[in-house]
């Protein structure tokens, strides 16, 4: 989860985007990257079944990205469907 999380934020700190805050990165079963607009939720699979989190957003947007789509230009071409 942490290698995860870490690939997350440097890969956005390469575009000058940084997180206002990060939570459970010690514990690493769920790491949460908050970047205001945006927050990253990063879960070991035990975790994730046992919040249900798709039932608390089940109504809100989903967005799929490709595998493909590592770098932050491909993501934003996605997201501006």
């Amino acid at each position: 989860m942490q290698a995860i999380s870490d690939h997350i934020e440097a890969t956005l700190r390469d575009h000058k985007i940084r997180p206002k805050h990060i939570e459970g990165y010690q514990q690493g079963e769920w790491i949460l990257l908050d970047y205001s607009d945006v927050i990253i939720h990063v879960f070991i699979q035990e975790r994730r079944e046992a919040l249900l989190l798709e039932k608390l957003w089940g109504d809100a947007p989903r967005l799929e990205f490709p595998e493909e789509a590592a770098d932050t230009e491909e993501i934003r071409k996605i997201d501006n469907r």
